[in-house]
């Protein structure tokens, strides 16, 4: 059965996903330069035959993904209404997804299809009826919330994701957007089920009770 799952989610020690100051020249805002270190090592390992605890974890997604939802503020830097439609995300011509991917906005633009398989749908509608779509997109496979942290909460409040991937890094970022804020409530239908550490990280796996 497709499951709804949250996949390599990073936050800080202090639960930080994303810092003061998001812009153009700091994604995730300030102080949080070296956040997905962690990730980026795990594919050279990964690529290059080496395996490691971080190597097996980043390799869970895409594995079995369908399609992924995400916020706004996860495509881009920009808020508000779009200047032009020339942004296409951070990932360049063809960008890693290679599905369906669902943008939480609420300045709709026209789909965008992408070099590989990615099309990216603009919506405003609420989270049920967009999972809705993207469970159909997925076709029996699982649908990933990307992030931020606000649309993952968004989600959790709803009770509609199943199982949550959080990597810790060991920084500080002091303020900013944290993950588990305002979900208090949610969380409670939720258990730690697991925990790895590897030197960069560690991957703590949360799952429904």
């Amino acid at each position: 059965m497709a499951k709804v799952r949250v996949e390599n989610f990073t936050i800080t020690l202090d639960g930080y996903s994303t810092g003061l100051g998001q812009r153009m020249d700091a994604p995730f805002g300030d102080r949080m330069d070296g956040l997905h270190d962690w990730m980026f090592a795990a594919f050279e390992d990964r690529d290059a035959g080496r395996g490691g605890i971080d190597a097996e974890q980043v390799s869970r997604y895409p594995e079995g993904s369908g399609a992924t939802i995400m916020g706004r503020n996860m495509f881009g830097p920009f808020r508000g209404p779009w200047e032009d439609e020339s942004w296409t995300g951070w990932w360049g011509p063809n960008p890693p997804y290679h599905h369906d991917v669902f943008v939480h906005t609420h300045h709709a633009r026209p789909d965008l299809v992408m070099e590989g398989g990615t099309t990216f749908h603009f919506t405003d509608e609420p989270v049920e009826k967009v999972l809705d779509r993207a469970l159909t997109a997925a076709n029996g496979k699982d649908v990933v919330i990307g992030g931020g942290a606000t649309t993952v909460q968004q989600y959790l409040r709803a009770g509609l994701i199943d199982a949550l991937h959080v990597v810790v890094v060991p920084m500080l970022a002091g303020a900013g957007e944290r993950l588990f804020d305002n979900v208090a409530d949610a969380l409670g239908d939720y258990k730690v089920a697991s925990t790895v550490t590897s030197p960069r990280a560690t991957h703590v796996e949360i799952v429904r009770r």
